[in-house]
């Protein structure tokens, strides 16, 4: 029983001295650079109403959350997301603002399979922009990503992006029934270019359309590496807008001077339900998993009685700092703490001494010495100028 009691349960850590310190910092860090581009932080409730995050919002199935009850008898989950507590959030207590632009920082809770290896509790931070559907903060969001990954030290990464439009579509042009549909989504979620084209062959698509299917596994740095798919996709509406949108985003990325960390991925796809406009997802070198996500979800208001447009990212600080330290980039922070031993006698003068120190700005620690065999070693030690000895 003692040997359990010291453990933790599987999925989740306690994180401790420097490495705590190097994450808290980050942390800092990282809010204060969303402040600089206005946006106001929030705190929201680690658990809410099991609706919050139901299947009509879509973020994470309903096995994966952590469900209780409370005394009413209500179900409550451990937030495995943060975006809809925020949209509801607003909701409530933004309702007569037309912009409203929050940044946030939480712990998030998933309870994935143990044989995926992932934490069940990880930290995020991210910000939100809520009530402008614009181009113009498609680019902002990017540009805070990008700021955001150089500000914790990385030097190498990459922000893909996709579009939702471009596979709503696809799916719209082709007569898939709703079991294709998904299957389709399978597939090329899981890059199966060949089990793609088997189904679109089935199906009789035309050129024009296989050419643009053929694009979803490609990965495009500039928008003139696909001028020839719009041509294909000109007598596809949706499918046009799309790419014709994130040619012009990639315009306004270029005012910001970010857009060499960007690529366009035109299959790039989500499991979470309520993304509209362009998705994207970051990476660098020393993790599996993506390091920030986001995208457009002009949808999710109306869910809690609010029709606005709105976009967001939230970097996963957990992998973040994994990927700093697998690439030698971990933020040194030193914890200079003077050490103040005293003895009974010369308390008055060692608290004193230490609020002092403390109003300076300096961290102190105090220690009592208690016996006359702590006192003596400490006396011999008297010429180390690293601690302040009253004895």
């Amino acid at each position: 029983m003692t040997n359990k009691l010291l453990h933790t349960p599987e999925g989740v850590r306690d994180v401790y001295n420097s490495e705590c310190l190097r994450k808290t910092s980050l942390e800092n860090r990282l809010l204060k650079l969303f402040q600089k581009f206005g946006y106001h932080p929030i705190q929201t409730p680690t658990f809410e109403f099991f609706d919050i995050f139901g299947s009509d919002v879509g973020t994470t199935p309903s096995k994966d959350l952590y469900k209780f009850f409370d005394r009413e008898g209500n179900t409550l989950v451990l937030r495995p997301d943060i975006t809809p507590s925020i949209a509801r959030a607003v909701s409530k207590y933004f309702g007569g603002q037309p912009v409203v632009r929050l940044s946030y920082a939480g712990n998030v809770f998933i309870n994935n399979n143990s044989y995926q290896g992932r934490l069940k509790e990880s930290t995020q931070l991210g910000a939100e922009c809520i009530g402008e559907g614009s181009l113009e903060s498609d680019g902002e969001i990017i540009a805070m990503v990008v700021n955001s990954l150089k500000e914790a030290g990385l030097k190498e990464f990459q922000i893909s992006i996709g579009h939702a439009g471009l596979f709503q579509g696809l799916m719209e042009s082709v007569d898939f029934s709703d079991e294709e549909k998904d299957q389709v989504k399978h597939l090329i979620m899981n890059k199966n270019s060949f089990g793609l084209q088997e189904i679109l062959q089935k199906r009789n698509v035309d050129a024009d359309l296989l050419h643009v299917f053929a694009s979803l596994n490609a990965m495009f740095i500039d928008p003139k590496e696909w001028q020839d798919l719009l041509s294909s996709a000109r007598p596809y509406s949706k499918v046009y807008e799309a790419l014709s949108y994130l040619s012009e985003l990639y315009e306004v990325l270029n005012i910001y001077g970010v857009s060499k960390y960007v690529s366009f991925e035109l299959g790039l796809l989500t499991t979470h339900k309520y993304y509209t406009g362009i998705i994207f997802q970051g990476y660098t070198f020393g993790s599996g998993e993506p390091i920030v996500k986001g995208g457009r979800y002009d949808r999710l208001m109306a869910y809690f009685n609010q029709d606005a447009p709105a976009i967001g990212f939230a970097i996963e600080l957990d992998q973040l700092l994994i990927s700093l330290e697998r690439q030698g980039l971990s933020e040194e922070v030193s914890s200079s703490v003077e050490t103040v031993y005293y003895s009974k006698e010369n308390r008055t003068k060692a608290i004193q001494y230490a609020n002092a120190r403390r109003e300076s700005g300096f961290d102190v620690e105090l220690i009592l010495l208690k016996s006359e065999t702590e006192l003596e070693s400490k006396r011999e030690e008297n010429s180390n100028e690293t601690v302040t000895m009253f004895l």
